[in-house]
């Protein structure tokens, strides 16, 4: 497996999109998860400051991403939709938020996810990580995922009408960064 980092949406596109397309294959008929809303939020999500993606392949094969992009302060739209509203302290400290994050479902279980994650905070110069999660996902074995990885539970939001309720949690990017 190789991990491949790339600040151009347009050199890794076909990639997200098709590994998106396979995950969420039995919910592409609604609004929320239709491939077109993708397409729209990835092009939105990779105009904001600091956007990368980091690609697994496995003999050249695509097979997860994970994206993400540095939140502009506390009064980022990502920090306005928690609820309860986050202390200020939490929502003004230099931020990467995690967008998304697939594997397909053949490598699921191998630690891609792990990895994939890893690489991307390795290389990011915040002091802390974000991420939104859907508590039902898998039977909130997604969110306990998380929670093993070092994210706590800040709060709860929702994108749009038509997206779910999310549990938004947050952890240090790097240990050292806690200690110092």
């Amino acid at each position: 497996m190789s991990l491949v980092r790339s600040g151009d949406v347009e050199s890794v596109w076909d990639d997200l999109v098709g590994i998106y397309k396979e995950c969420w294959a039995h919910k592409l008929h609604l609004p929320h998860y239709a491939p077109e809303a993708f397409g729209e939020r990835l092009h939105r999500h990779a105009a904001e400051p600091g956007w990368e993606a980091v690609m697994a392949y496995d003999s050249g094969e695509p097979i997860g991403y994970i994206y993400a992009n540095r939140l502009t302060g506390a009064d980022d739209r990502w920090w306005r939709r928690i609820r309860p509203e986050p202390e200020p302290t939490m929502a003004g400290a230099s931020t990467v938020a995690v967008k998304e994050m697939m594997v397909r479902r053949r490598w699921r279980g191998q630690g891609v996810a792990r990895g994939l994650h890893d690489v991307l905070l390795a290389g990011r110069p915040e002091a802390q990580a974000s991420l939104m999660v859907n508590p039902l996902n898998q039977d909130g074995r997604v969110q306990a995922l998380y929670a093993s990885w070092g994210y706590g539970a800040l709060g709860t939001a929702q994108s749009s009408p038509e997206a779910p309720v999310v549990t938004v949690m947050v952890r240090r990017v790097r240990p050292e960064v806690a200690a110092g």
